[in-house]
């Protein structure tokens, strides 16, 4: 019995290998305009690289048990011999489960999301409230907007979520940030986008409801735009003026 699972420790060892390899050559991160959006793709590829080695266990079994513990001349029906616990390989497993659930807490968890806050300070206030099926848009100068969202690039923005009627959801995928949208409730959290760009050059710079809220759901979005400082100053002072 022991010797059957020497090939399955070595597929195990090959499966991780070339998940981690493959993990490290290949990436279906989209491109990133914020700075948040580095700490969330480096917090997503240490967990797939935790995963490397789980991952690799399953395949390892899987394999060799189509491989090595097919049946030969029908299926045996007989009960196999018993199988006793292992106290060494489960306690094992319990520490090494726990000490990398425990890492995983601490970082990227608390590190992670200490990160992604940063300090409660900021450049410039957007307000953004969600409506049954569209956004809000209300700048520090009162100017509101409701087809698109234009940013200053380079500066850190606090965005303030409101719902006026159910929950929706704050969502920039070029930013990987989000946050709900409750009714009666302000909710709060801060980007910085750290390039010029439009929706045109890359589809994830839109703000999105991901949470769903009605037959509309869908097409709760509006692009975004992220230009210069003074460029914006100059279109939150036109918009203000056309208002």
């Amino acid at each position: 019995m022991r010797r059957s699972w020497i090939p399955v420790v070595i597929l195990w060892v090959a499966y991780s290998v070339l998940i981690i390899v493959a993990t490290a050559q290949f990436t279906w991160f989209p491109e990133q305009w914020a700075s948040e959006a580095e700490v969330v793709d480096e917090a997503m590829l240490l967990l797939q690289y935790l995963a490397a080695p789980v991952m690799g266990l399953v395949l390892a079994v899987m394999t060799w048990s189509v491989i090595g513990w097919r049946s030969e001349g029908g299926a045996h029906r007989e009960d196999g011999a018993p199988l006793r616990t292992n106290r060494t390989v489960v306690t094992l497993w319990l520490v090494i489960t726990s000490a990398l659930a425990i890492y995983v807490v601490i970082n990227p968890g608390f590190v992670g999301l200490a990160e992604i806050r940063g300090e409660p300070t900021q450049d410039y206030v957007i307000e953004l409230q969600a409506q049954q099926f569209f956004w809000e848009v209300t700048y520090e100068n009162g100017a509101t907007a409701l087809d698109e969202l234009v940013i200053p690039e380079g500066k850190r923005v606090r965005y303030d979520i409101i719902s006026k009627d159910v929950l929706h959801s704050f969502w920039i995928p070029a930013f990987r940030i989000k946050i709900d949208a409750i009714p009666g409730i302000s909710t709060t959290t801060y980007a910085t986008a750290e390039a010029e760009g439009t929706f045109e050059d890359d589809v994830n710079l839109r703000v999105q409801c991901a949470e769903l809220c009605g037959a509309g759901h869908a097409n709760m979005a509006i692009p975004i735009r992220v230009v210069s400082d003074a460029e914006w100053n100059e279109y939150i002072g036109e918009l203000a003026d056309n208002g």
